[in-house]
């Protein structure tokens, strides 16, 4: 399989079913900016941290790529005519949201509580994360504008949620492990 079709030449690019569409729909945007996410969090999992959590980043990957397919198929030929699914692309579940959450509460269990915003930064690996939560956002900002006009499936719109969530707290996880400090945000006082 050759890697270029010169079938974009145009400006254009196919989802799953076959129908064309300019590169910069908001259904391209979506699954690109997840596609750009899932890049980011590789990097953080070469970094030198610690094995359940490059384990764990492993695992979030392999659920970015199935948000990506599962964003690309045109939902006008999601099924075969008898009503099956045209591709067998896994769905994202509960079970999957289930699985951020108790990671976020096993990491929360060893942080000092937040009482003020974080500045990003503090350390490169730590800054990764924070990259890969705003991107994330976006991710999930343009998720929800496809939805408006393509339904899209909650639980997999709550994913995206969910690890920004997830991605916050691995910035503080992995400062707290790297001996990194997390520099608060205090707004400065007006003087009146």
């Amino acid at each position: 399989m050759k890697i270029y079709t010169k079938t974009g030449d145009d400006g254009t690019t196919g989802l799953f079913g076959g129908t064309r569409v300019p590169k910069h729909h908001i259904r391209i945007e979506s699954y690109g900016t997840i596609d750009e996410l899932n890049s980011w969090i590789g990097l953080i999992r070469d970094q030198k941290i610690d094995p359940i959590s490059k384990e764990i980043l492993k695992t979030i990957q392999e659920k970015l790529f199935t948000i990506g397919a599962l964003l690309a198929i045109d939902p006008k030929k999601e099924k075969l005519k008898n009503g099956k699914d045209r591709l067998n692309i896994p769905k994202i579940n509960s079970s999957d949201l289930e699985f951020l959450e108790v990671e976020i509460d096993r990491m929360e269990q060893g942080l000092v509580p937040m009482t003020h915003f974080i500045l990003p930064g503090g350390h490169p690996t730590v800054s990764y994360c924070h990259i890969s939560r705003t991107i994330c956002r976006r991710a999930e900002r343009l998720v929800a504008q496809l939805h408006q006009t393509s339904a899209v499936d909650t639980t997999l719109m709550a994913y995206i949620n969910r690890l920004s969530d997830f991605l916050f707290v691995l910035a503080r996880n992995l400062s707290k492990q790297l001996k990194a400090e997390e520099v608060l945000w205090i707004p400065e006082k007006k003087e009146q």
